[in-house]
């Protein structure tokens, strides 16, 4: 069964670090690009990183460049998130997704995606 499942986030005070997970089961995650998006309530869904296939280069939005970084490990067929210098503002469910087709280069919005994990809740708060 094709599954991206992501963990590791909770509660952090401004200024901390959080690392989310994103676990693929039914498919070599390396193989495909990965994205990362966020939605805080109210707002739509926006696009956090893209890494492209087979160890590619990873390109960050704005508002996380400098403070995100995106790793693989591919012996445990998992991507991970890791957040530091959080903001009030970084608050969101944050989800993996990836595709199976193009896998060469990047893509920034939801709806090119087809794969999603379930999600998972960071809030950044004092």
């Amino acid at each position: 069964q094709v599954q991206l499942v992501e963990s590791g986030g909770g509660l952090v005070q401004p200024g901390g670090s959080l690392r989310l997970s994103c676990a693929a089961s039914g498919f070599t995650l390396d193989n495909y690009v990965i994205g990362w998006f966020r939605q805080a309530p109210g707002r739509e869904r926006e696009a956090v990183s893209c890494s492209s296939y087979r160890g590619g280069s990873t390109t960050y939005s704005d508002s996380v460049k400098g403070r995100f970084t995106v790793s693989r490990d591919n012996a445990r067929n998992t991507v991970y998130l890791q957040m530091d210098s959080l903001k009030p503002e970084d608050t969101a469910v944050y989800y993996c997704a990836t595709k199976f087709t193009q896998p060469h280069r990047c893509y920034y919005t939801a709806e090119d995606y087809s794969i999603w994990g379930q999600g998972t809740q960071v809030t950044v708060s004092s």
